[in-house]
């Protein structure tokens, strides 16, 4: 997503559109879309400036309210799969949310799963000692 354009050019269009020119003509003279300029227009009328809204999501996840749920669920069972910890946020606390997200979640934590004593086949034989738990990627 791209930056807003800057405020003073969005007071200058507006103004202009307030001083009687047409909205298509104020945008014209200051080289933004028609759309743009009607835009600010409006939102100037409604909020009293042209301020842009912030961007972005707000930094949180949908997640994070059910953190010490997550975090318990893994402590108890150290081999739970992704798509068993989202059953159980549906089944506990009705949460809908698929496995990656869930992976997402717990990347931003720095917790990866170690591979367990089943999956030895699948590792190098230079590793020694599977860890049969999530922890904390190191620094």
């Amino acid at each position: 997503m791209g930056k807003p354009l800057d405020v003073d050019l969005r007071r200058r269009v507006v103004a202009a559109i307030e001083a009687g020119m047409s909205t298509a003509a104020a945008a014209e003279r200051f080289s933004v879309s028609k759309a743009s300029a009607g835009a600010w227009a409006r939102l100037k009328r409604a909020t009293g400036d042209v301020m842009p809204k912030p961007q972005g999501s707000g930094g949180g996840s949908v997640l994070d309210p059910y953190e010490v749920f997550v975090l318990d669920l893994i402590d108890a069972h150290k081999d739970i799969t992704l798509v068993e910890i989202a059953e159980r946020l549906q089944g506990d606390h009705g949460l809908r949310v698929v496995p990656s997200t869930i992976w997402y979640w717990l990347d931003r934590r720095t917790i990866t799963f170690k591979k367990n004593g089943a999956r030895r086949r699948t590792r190098s034989p230079r590793c020694s000692g599977a860890t049969t738990r999530m922890v904390p990627k190191p620094a």
